[in-house]
C-alpha cells in the first residue's frame, strides 16, 4: 500500500502561512490589481520631463515606486498561493495575470532610469540641493551613474522590458515541470513497504542507513529526470541563451561580468572562490576517505554521501522540539532578535508541511508591506531543524531591513541573502554540539556540520563552476547537448569529490535538477554567505554585545550600500580570499574533532 501525500485541505490550518495576512481575500488582490491598471498610464506624462525640475523628478520617482511596491505586492500573492498547490488552476491563473501585468508595469515605466541617466550629474546634484525628499534617493541615482554605460536608449529600454515574459518563460517550464508534472515511481522503504517517491521524500531515503534504499531512490530518482535528457537540457540552454542575450544588449564582455555587475562584484571575487576552494579540495578528499572508512564501504558511491556517520544514533525531531531548538540556539543574538523570532514562528509565518503539488524545498519570502513567510516541506529531520533556522534568518533580515529602509532600499542584494540564514545555522549548530554530553550526538552532529560546508561550500563552488563553463560555452559558439552537459558534470564530479568516490553514471543528470540554474550566477553567493557567517558567528561567540550590534546593523541596511561596504562593516572582507580559506579551515578543525571521536 502506497503512502499517499496529503492533499492541501488535510493539513491543519496551525501549519499553513496566513496569506490573508497579506489580502484579506481575493476581491482586496483584486482591488490592488485595477488600481495599478488605473494610475499606470499616469506615469508616461512625465516622460521627456525629468529633467524639468527637482519636483517632476521626485514626483516620477515616488509614482515609479508606489507601482513597484503595489506590484510586488500582488506577485508575491499570487506566487505563494500558486506554491500551495502548482497544480491549483485558479492560481496558476492569478499568478499569470500578475505575470502579464508586471510586464506591462516594466514596459510603460521603462523610460524613468535611461533619462535619468542622461541629465548631467551637475544637474541631479542641484536638484538635491533643491528638494529635500530627494536625498533618500542619492544612492540609487549614483549607482545609476556607475552602470550608465549598459544602460541603453528608452525606446531599447522598453523593448527589453516588453520581452520580460519571454525570457521567464524557460525558467516558468521548469518550475511547472519539476513541480507539477515530473512523477516519480514506487520503491520500497526499509520495511519493504511500496512508497511513492517524491522530492520531499528523496532527502529522507538518501539519508537512510539501509543501503539497498539508499541505491534505489537515487537510481529512480536520476532514471526519471534522464528520461526527459532532451528537454531539460533544451529549456537549460534556452536560459543560457538569453542570459547571453541581455548580456549583449547591455554591453558586458560576458553573463558572468553582467550578472555580477548588479552588486558592484567584480569577476575575480566569483573566480577567486573557485581558486579558493580548489586549494583546499584535499579536505573533500580527506573527508571522503573518513566516510568511507566510517561506513565500512569497499567503495564509496554517490548515494552514499548524504547518510549519517553514525548510523545507530536515529533522531526524529517533530515541529514544536525544532522551534524549541532553533529558540535556544539563536539566544545569542539578544532578546529583542528572540522576541521577533517567537513572535513569528506562532502568528502565521511559516508553511510548514508537504502536500500534493505544493512546492518542493524552502524559502523565506514576503514584501515590504508584508511579513516575510516561509514555505517549507518539513519531515522531522534533523536537516529541517536547520533548513527552519536558515529561512527564519532570511526572514528577519528582510524583516529589520523593511522596518529600518525605505522601500526603495528595504531588499538586501542576492550577494547578502545567504549571510544571515547561515549565521542562524552555524549558532544552531555551535549550540548542539556545546550542550551534548553523548559521544554518538557529537559525532552525529558534527558529521551535520561536516555536510553544511560540504554541500554549501565545496558543492556550491562546483554549481558555480559548472554555471561559469556552460555559459562559456555558448558564448564561444558551442552547444549544450545532454552528452556535453553530461561530460562537463562529470569532470567536475570527479574533480570535487576525488579518488575515494565512484561518480555514478546517473550522477551526469543532476544538473537538470536545479532550479537555482535558471537565476545564473545566484549559487556562488551560498559559498561566500557561508563563509561570512562563519566569521561573523565567531566574532558574536568571542565578542559578545559589540558583535551583535555591529551583525543587527547590519541586518537593517538593506541595499542602502554596496554589499561588500556592508559586510565589511560587519568585519568581513570578501574582496579577499581569507573568508573561505578560514571557513575551510574550520572544515579541517571539525574533520580532527571527527577523527579525535573515533
Amino acid at each position: 500500500m502506497s503512502d499517499a501525500i496529503k492533499k492541501r485541505h488535510e493539513i491543519a490550518e496551525e501549519y499553513k502561512w496566513k496569506l490573508e495576512d497579506a489580502y484579506a481575500d481575493e476581491e482586496a488582490w483584486e482591488e490592488d490589481f485595477k488600481r495599478i491598471q488605473e494610475v499606470l498610464p499616469g506615469i508616461e506624462s512625465f516622460k521627456g520631463r525629468l529633467q524639468e525640475s527637482a519636483d517632476v523628478l521626485y514626483d516620477a520617482l515616488k509614482r515609479l515606486e508606489e507601482l513597484q511596491r503595489r506590484s510586488e505586492k500582488l506577485y508575491v500573492y499570487a506566487r505563494m498561493r500558486r506554491d500551495e498547490d502548482n497544480a491549483n488552476n485558479r492560481y496558476q491563473t492569478l499568478f499569470e495575470r500578475i505575470e502579464r501585468l508586471s510586464v506591462q508595469v516594466s514596459s510603460t515605466t521603462s523610460f524613468v532610469i535611461p533619462e535619468i541617466t542622461v541629465i548631467p550629474v551637475e544637474k541631479i546634484e542641484e536638484f538635491l540641493r533643491q528638494k529635500e525628499e530627494l536625498k533618500q534617493y542619492r544612492h540609487l541615482l549614483e549607482e545609476l551613474w556607475r552602470q550608465q554605460e549598459h544602460i541603453l536608449s528608452p525606446e531599447e529600454e522598453r523593448l527589453l522590458a516588453m520581452s520580460a515574459d519571454l525570457s521567464s518563460a524557460a525558467g516558468n517550464i521548469f518550475n511547472m515541470f519539476n513541480n507539477a508534472d515530473i512523477k516519480f515511481p514506487i520503491i520500497k522503504d526499509e520495511e519493504g513497504r511500496e512508497v511513492e517517491l517524491t522530492k520531499g521524500r528523496y532527502g529522507r531515503y538518501m539519508e537512510s542507513s539501509d543501503r539497498r534504499v539508499r541505491q534505489e531512490a537515487f537510481t529512480a530518482f536520476y532514471n526519471t529526470y534522464g528520461k526527459f535528457k532532451n528537454t531539460l537540457a533544451s529549456t537549460l540552454a534556452s536560459s543560457v541563451k538569453r542570459d547571453i542575450f541581455y548580456t549583449r544588449a547591455r554591453k558586458y564582455s560576458s553573463a558572468l561580468e553582467a550578472a555580477l555587475d548588479q552588486d558592484n562584484i567584480s569577476p575575480e571575487v566569483y573566480e577567486q572562490l573557485i581558486n579558493t576552494v580548489h586549494g583546499k579540495l584535499d579536505y573533500m578528499y580527506r573527508y571522503m576517505k573518513l566516510r568511507k572508512k566510517m561506513l565500512g564501504l569497499e567503495e564509496l558511491h554517490m548515494y552514499d554521501l548524504y547518510n549519517p556517520l553514525v548510523s545507530d544514533y536515529r533522531v526524529q525531531v517533530p515541529y514544536q522540539q525544532a522551534r524549541e531548538k532553533v529558540l535556544a540556539g539563536l539566544k545569542p543574538l539578544g532578546d529583542e532578535y528572540l522576541t521577533l523570532l517567537k513572535g513569528g514562528m506562532e502568528s502565521g509565518w511559516i508553511d510548514v508541511y508537504e502536500n500534493e503539488g505544493k512546492t518542493s524545498g524552502a524559502y523565506s519570502w514576503g514584501t515590504f508591506d508584508t511579513h516575510p513567510y516561509v514555505l517549507m516541506n518539513y519531515d522531522n529531520k534533523l536537516n529541517d531543524v536547520f533548513t527552519l533556522a536558515h529561512e527564519l534568518g532570511h526572514s528577519l533580515h528582510s524583516y529589520y531591513s523593511n522596518k529600518n529602509q525605505p522601500f526603495i532600499y528595504s531588499q538586501y542584494p542576492i550577494f547578502l541573502a545567504e549571510v544571515a540564514s547561515t549565521v542562524n545555522e552555524s549558532l544552531l549548530i555551535d549550540y548542539l554540539l556545546q550542550h551534548s554530553d553523548n559521544r554518538q550526538e557529537k559525532m552525529y552532529l558534527i558529521n551535520h556540520y561536516l555536510e553544511q560546508f560540504r554541500g554549501t561550500v565545496y558543492r556550491q563552488t562546483m554549481f558555480a563552476e559548472f554555471e561559469k563553463i556552460i555559459h562559456e560555452t555558448v558564448e564561444a559558439g558551442g552547444g549544450l547537448t545532454p552528452e556535453e552537459l553530461y561530460r562537463i558534470y562529470r569532470e567536475l564530479n570527479t574533480l570535487y569529490f576525488g579518488p575515494e568516490v565512484v561518480i555514478d553514471r546517473e550522477i551526469e543528470v543532476e544538473w537538470s535538477r536545479i532550479p537555482h540554474f535558471y537565476s545564473a550566477f545566484y549559487v556562488y553567493k551560498y559559498a561566500t554567505g557561508f563563509s561570512a557567517a562563519t566569521a561573523i558567528k565567531e566574532q558574536i561567540l568571542k565578542e559578545g554585545e559589540p558583535a551583535v550590534a555591529r551583525y543587527l546593523e547590519f541586518l537593517k541596511s538593506g541595499s542602502s550600500d554596496y554589499p561588500l561596504n556592508l559586510l565589511k562593516r560587519a568585519g568581513v572582507d570578501l574582496a579577499t580570499p581569507q573568508p573561505v580559506e578560514q571557513a575551510l579551515e574550520y572544515f579541517g578543525r571539525l574533520l580532527d574533532q571527527m577523527e579525535e571521536l573515533l
